[in-house]
């Protein structure tokens, strides 16, 4: 029996060490900031959702997917977001959520820092992105932060409107076991 015990934990010991997560919806946000007539406008989507597979010693064994709430948008002006949820901007009625599937990670030359790619889908559009985050061990899990940039015309958000293309993208994702 204890031959058993221990051929069990030898062969499934890397499955175990990988790092299985879900992100933790209270405490994890998708932050943006867009000039809008030349201001700074920032806004947060609440309540992503998603699962991590994370092994920082076989990155080809990582994988993230998440989704967000288009709802949950929030800028801090009621009559803005209930106009950015409309069908000329997130069109939240037809596309209620946001998406994100990794298709590969690679580690950079410093510690704790890894490039995620992958494909982001706003509304119909599907694209594939790729940018830098940093993921901190915590006693409960992970905490992976990131900040890059996309065109939100790419994604069919807001069309020929006096917004700025490019919208600056924050992400705070706290990942627990």
């Amino acid at each position: 029996m204890n031959k058993f015990i221990l051929l069990f934990l030898y062969t499934n010991t890397p499955l175990l060490m990988l790092a299985q997560l879900r992100a933790d919806s209270s405490r994890s946000s998708v932050i943006f900031k867009v000039k809008n007539f030349g201001i700074n406008v920032e806004g947060v989507f609440k309540g992503l959702e998603g699962t991590i597979s994370f092994e920082p010693t076989h990155p080809e064994r990582t994988s993230f997917k998440a989704s967000v709430h288009v709802n949950s948008i929030n800028t801090g002006n009621d009559l803005r977001d209930s106009h950015l949820r409309k069908e000329s901007y997130f069109d939240s009625e037809h596309y209620p959520r946001m998406f994100f599937e990794s298709t590969r990670i690679a580690a950079t030359n410093k510690k704790d820092n890894w490039i995620l790619t992958g494909k982001l889908i706003i509304k119909e559009h599907t694209r594939e992105i790729s940018f830098p985050f940093v993921a901190e061990e915590t006693a409960y899990g992970y905490i992976f932060k990131a900040n890059f940039s996309i065109n939100r015309r790419e994604f069919g958000v807001g069309g020929a409107s006096i917004i700025s293309d490019n919208v600056d993208i924050t992400l705070n994702v706290v990942a627990i076991r």
